[in-house]
C-alpha cells in the first residue's frame, strides 16, 4: 500500500511540475530534482509494473512504430474558418453577427491564429484516450502515441471535468525550439525544417512516436467539440478557462471584446506583436462568445457562420524565375508553374508558385529570367504577384511558351472563348487527368472506394496498370500487391503493398459495383457537376441513356443546371473516350468488364421528390450511429427529399440521436423538438426508401 501511495505521489508531482515547465513557462522545481524523482518512479514501476498507470509521465515514449495510421472519423467534424483580409470584410462579418443577435455591439473571444496543425484530444473520466488529426474535417488520423509525448499535453485532467470531452486545439513548434532543432541539425548532417508548421505536421505524423518525443512540440486549446457528463460554462472565453484549470494549456492572448472596433483593435494589437511572438500566427481568430449563439447560428457546408480568421496582410520578397513548367489537373486545366530559386518568404521558403493561367502571364510581362516579387497570398498559397523590369537583362531572358500540346499526353489543348484557362482536350486518357480522375472517382462521395490514396493511385497509372478508371475493376490481387509504395535503398529493402491490404482494397472495389446513379453521376468528374446537382440529374433521367442523350432544354430546365453547366453535361457526353469508358464500366455480361450496376435515387423524379414525406422537413443528427457514419444517414436523408441542418432550432422537425449525443440533443429537450432514436429512424428510413424505389 505504502508503495502504491508513493507511486500515486511522485505522478502527480511530476505531472505538476511539467506542467509548470512547459504550459506556464515557470520551473518549479531544478531540472535535477524533476530527473531524481523521474528515476525514482522508473525503479518504482520496474520493480511493480502493475502500478503503471496512463497518466505516468514514462508512458508519454512508448510502443513500436507503425506502418500507418488509422482512420478516426470525428463525432463532431473539426470545421476550418472563413477567412477575411481587410476590415471592409470584418465590418461585413460584424454586421452579419449583430443582425443574427440583434445587438449593436456583439460580445466576442478573440485569439491568435497558430500556425500549426489542428487536431482533437479525446478525455474519458479525464484521462487521454484518442488523439486525432483534422484531416479533412470528417476524417482524421489517429495519433494518440505522438501527442502522448508532447509534455503540454496532460494525460490526466485536474478538478472538475466531463466525464467525456473533446478538446480542439493547434500542436505547433515554437520558435526558439524551431531554431534550436535546425541549427543541431546542420550540424549533425540532419533534416532541416522549412517553418515551424512544416516541423509541428512531419513530427505530429512520424510513424514511430520516439521520434516525435525528440521534437520540440506543445499544444494550445481553442475550443471543445463536445462533452457529456458534466457541466461546462456557456461562453468561449470561460470555456477556454475551465479548460485552463483542468491542466490544458490556453493561449495567454484570449481576449474578450466587443463590436467592430473591439475586433479590429485585438487584431492590430497582434498584429503589431507578431514578430516578437515566440509561435507563428498567420492572423487572428474571431468567435461568437456565447455559445447558445454558436448554436443558433450554425455552419455552411464548410465554416461556422459564427467565427472568422482574420488573416495578416500578404509577405512579399524578390527572387528568380528559373523556369515556368505547366502542370494538368482533373478537368484538364492547364496551370503554369513558376520554378523559383528558394526564397523566405511569409514564414516558408518557397521555390514554386502558381502563375494562374496565360493572361496573367501576359498581365505580368514575365519572362524566364526575371526578378520577379513573390507573395504568399493570405499567408498560405505563394504566387508571383509583380515583375521587377528594372533589374531585367534582355541578353539572359526568354519569353514563356504556353504549350499547344498537353505535356503529358500530347493532346491537343484549347482555351474557349470566354473562358481564362486552357485545357487539355485528352480527357480520360490523359496520365495527368486520369490520376486526378481516379482519386475522384473512389472518393467518400463519388464510388466510394476505401483505401486508395494518392501513392496507390500513383503507382497504379505510372505502371499503366490502370489506364483508365474502368481498369480499377480489372485490377488482381497479385496486381494491387505487387505496386511499390518505397523503392527502398542500398540500407533497405522496397516496400510493396502486399497482400493483406490488396484483398481490402479488392473488397473496397466489389462493394462499389452496385451503386446509386447520382453517385456514379459525380464519380464521372462532369465539369461542374457536384454532388448535389448530380442528384438532381439522378432524380429526372429514369435511366443513364436518357441522360447522355438528353438535349440542352431538357437539361436547363433542371433546377441548379444553367447554360453553362448544361454545355458541360452535353460536351462530357459528345466525347468519344468518355463514352467508350463509361460502356466498359456499365457493361454486362463481358468477363472482363466492369458490370457497374446502377441503382435508383430514392426519388425517380423532382416531382417524386417534391410529393416526398419529408419534403420540407428539416433534421439534425446528433451522437455516433452505429449502422452508418453521419454522411451516409444525410445522404439519404437529402435523397429523399429532406434537409439536414447542423444545429437545432424551433424550426427542427427532428433529431436523430445516436450514442454519446451531445447539446443538440440538450437543446431539442428545451425547445420541444422530436428526437428519434437510431433503431427507429432505420426502420421508417427503410420503409420510405422501399416505397420511392431504393436506397441511396
Amino acid at each position: 500500500m505504502a508503495g502504491q501511495e508513493r507511486y500515486r505521489e511522485l505522478v502527480d508531482t511530476l505531472n505538476r511540475w511539467a506542467h509548470a515547465y512547459y504550459v506556464d513557462d515557470s520551473p518549479a522545481v531544478p531540472d535535477a530534482e524533476y530527473d531524481r524523482l523521474y528515476r525514482e518512479l522508473e525503479a518504482l514501476e520496474a520493480a511493480n509494473p502493475e502500478l503503471v498507470s496512463a497518466d505516468s509521465p514514462t508512458q508519454r515514449v512508448g510502443g513500436a512504430a507503425v506502418t500507418a495510421f488509422e482512420s478516426v472519423r470525428h463525432r463532431v467534424p473539426l470545421m476550418s474558418m472563413g477567412d477575411i483580409f481587410n476590415d471592409e470584410e470584418l465590418r461585413d462579418f460584424d454586421r452579419r453577427i449583430s443582425e443574427a443577435t440583434h445587438s449593436a455591439n456583439t460580445e466576442y473571444c478573440a485569439e491568435p491564429k497558430l500556425d500549426g496543425l489542428a487536431c482533437s484530444l479525446i478525455y474519458r473520466k479525464g484521462v487521454l484516450v484518442q488523439a486525432a488529426t483534422r484531416g479533412d474535417g470528417q476524417t482524421g488520423e489517429n495519433i494518440t502515441a505522438n501527442a502522448r509525448t508532447i509534455k503540454a499535453i496532460p494525460l490526466r485532467l485536474e478538478g472538475n471535468f466531463p466525464e467525456y470531452l473533446d478538446v480542439r486545439g493547434e500542436v505547433f513548434m515554437p520558435r526558439d525550439g524551431f531554431e534550436k532543432w535546425n541549427e543541431r541539425a546542420r550540424e549533425n548532417g540532419g533534416k532541416v525544417f522549412a517553418n515551424p508548421r512544416n516541423a509541428a505536421a512531419g513530427s505530429l505524423r512520424q510513424l514511430d512516436p520516439k521520434i516525435t518525443a525528440k521534437r520540440p512540440l506543445t499544444f494550445n486549446a481553442y475550443y471543445v467539440g463536445e462533452y457529456s457528463g458534466g457541466e461546462l460554462p456557456d461562453t468561449q472565453y470561460a470555456r477556454l478557462q475551465a479548460l485552463k484549470a483542468m491542466g490544458l494549456p490556453v493561449n495567454p492572448n484570449v481576449k474578450v471584446v466587443y463590436g467592430a472596433q473591439g475586433l479590429n483593435e485585438f487584431y492590430q494589437d497582434i498584429l503589431g506583436r507578431r514578430s516578437g511572438l515566440n509561435y507563428d500566427i498567420d492572423g487572428v481568430v474571431l468567435k461568437v462568445n456565447s455559445l447558445k449563439t454558436q448554436e443558433d447560428m450554425g455552419f455552411t457546408a464548410k465554416n461556422p457562420r459564427w467565427a472568422i480568421a482574420y488573416k495578416f496582410p500578404p509577405e512579399e520578397m524578390m527572387t528568380k524565375l528559373l523556369d515556368v513548367e505547366f502542370q494538368v489537373g482533373r478537368t484538364g486545366a492547364i496551370t503554369p508553374v513558376a520554378r523559383l530559386k528558394p526564397v523566405y518568404v511569409g514564414g516558408a521558403t518557397v521555390s514554386n508558385a502558381t502563375l494562374h493561367n496565360e493572361d496573367e502571364i501576359r498581365r505580368l510581362g514575365l519572362m524566364v529570367g526575371d526578378i520577379v516579387v513573390v507573395r504568399r497570398a493570405g499567408d498560405v498559397i505563394p504566387q508571383v504577384s509583380g515583375v521587377v523590369k528594372e533589374r531585367r537583362d534582355p541578353a539572359a531572358v526568354r519569353p514563356v511558351v504556353f504549350p499547344k500540346i498537353c505535356p503529358e499526353c500530347g493532346s491537343k489543348i484549347e482555351r474557349l472563348k470566354g473562358e481564362a484557362v486552357a485545357r487539355c482536350t485528352g480527357g480520360l486518357v490523359c496520365p495527368a487527368q486520369l490520376r486526378e480522375g481516379v482519386l475522384h472517382f473512389v472518393s467518400r462521395d463519388a464510388m466510394d472506394i476505401e483505401g486508395f490514396g494518392d501513392r496507390i493511385v500513383e503507382e497504379l497509372v505510372s505502371s499503366k496498370k490502370v489506364k483508365s478508371i474502368a481498369d480499377l475493376y480489372r485490377l488482381s490481387c497479385d496486381d494491387l500487391a505487387s505496386l511499390m509504395l518505397d523503392p527502398g535503398s542500398e540500407e533497405r529493402k522496397p516496400r510493396y503493398l502486399g497482400q493483406v491490404t490488396a484483398k481490402k482494397l479488392l473488397a473496397s472495389i466489389e462493394k462499389s459495383r452496385q451503386v446509386p446513379m447520382n453517385r456514379f453521376i459525380y464519380a464521372l468528374g462532369i465539369r461542374e457537376v457536384g454532388v448535389s446537382t448530380a442528384l438532381t440529374l439522378a432524380r429526372h433521367f429514369k435511366t443513364f441513356d436518357e441522360l447522355m442523350r438528353a438535349d440542352l432544354n431538357a437539361l436547363m430546365n433542371l433546377p441548379d443546371v444553367g447554360v453553362v453547366v448544361a454545355e458541360h453535361i452535353q460536351d462530357f457526353f459528345r466525347e468519344k473516350h468518355n463514352l467508350e469508358i463509361i460502356g466498359e464500366l456499365l457493361s454486362q455480361g463481358d468477363l472482363f468488364s466492369a458490370g457497374i450496376t446502377l441503382l435508383p435515387v430514392a426519388q425517380a423524379s423532382e416531382q417524386n421528390a417534391q410529393n416526398s414525406p419529408l419534403t420540407g422537413r428539416t433534421y439534425v443528427i446528433t451522437g455516433t450511429l452505429d449502422s452508418m457514419d453521419r454522411n451516409a444517414a444525410k445522404n439519404r436523408l437529402t435523397a429523399l427529399g429532406a434537409k439536414v441542418s447542423g444545429s437545432v432550432s424551433k424550426k427542427t422537425y427532428a433529431v436523430i440521436c445516436g450514442s454519446d449525443p451531445g447539446s443538440k440533443f440538450t437543446k431539442a429537450q428545451e425547445l420541444g423538438v422530436r428526437i428519434i432514436y437510431e433503431e427507429e429512424f432505420l426502420k421508417s428510413l427503410g420503409e420510405l426508401e422501399s416505397q420511392s424505389g431504393g436506397a441511396d
